[in-house]
């Protein structure tokens, strides 16, 4: 049986061009597309910073990779994220073919994001994404993300951010990832 690879853009064969590329460029990275203990301890901090129950470092091959992930406890009683998703899922996908963060303080509020099968499966109301762009390729390698079962203020969003966008520079530096210049 033939292994087919889900896409997320209108642009399939663009989308798998440019998975390729990022692949060859995990690979000459020496970046293993399994989880990391630095990265599962840099997801945390990101959430605990955020007031976030969960928090992603997460690497676009075949599926969704997260290098480093953080879960509430079991004992909570919400559902706990496993170490792959597929590609499509979640909004970590839109955060790669836009090249540049996502804050959705209430997904709800907008139809374009209300309706995804991670706020479906986990009752997600909130999420903060943030692309790692590689200097080199100009690609969207990764992406770094808090997720959330509670929404968030309008008030909120650029504290919860930049808790995001600078934790994108420290994996970035974990992984060694040269990103282009902060404006």
């Amino acid at each position: 049986m033939e292994h087919r690879i889900q896409t997320f853009t209108d642009d399939p064969a663009q989308e798998l061009s440019q998975m390729a590329a990022r692949l060859t460029r995990f690979s000459e990275l020496g970046i293993d597309m399994q989880g990391q203990e630095i990265l599962d301890d840099l997801a945390t901090d990101m959430a605990e910073r955020a007031g976030f129950l969960y928090g992603m470092v997460n690497a676009f091959g075949d599926q969704q990779t997260f290098l480093g992930l953080h879960n509430p406890p079991q004992e909570a009683g919400y559902p706990v994220v496993e170490r792959t998703m597929s590609r499509g899922h979640g909004y970590c996908p839109e955060v790669i073919q836009r090249g540049r963060g996502l804050p959705l303080p209430d997904v709800a509020a907008s139809p374009r994001f209300q309706s995804n099968h991670v706020v479906d499966a986990i009752g997600i109301q909130s999420y903060f994404g943030s692309p790692i762009i590689d200097n080199v390729t100009g690609l969207a390698l990764l992406t770094v993300c808090v997720i959330d079962p509670e929404k968030r203020t309008l008030a909120d969003a650029r504290r919860i951010q930049a808790i995001v966008k600078d934790t994108t520079h420290t994996a970035a530096d974990i992984l060694k990832i040269p990103m282009p210049p902060t404006p």
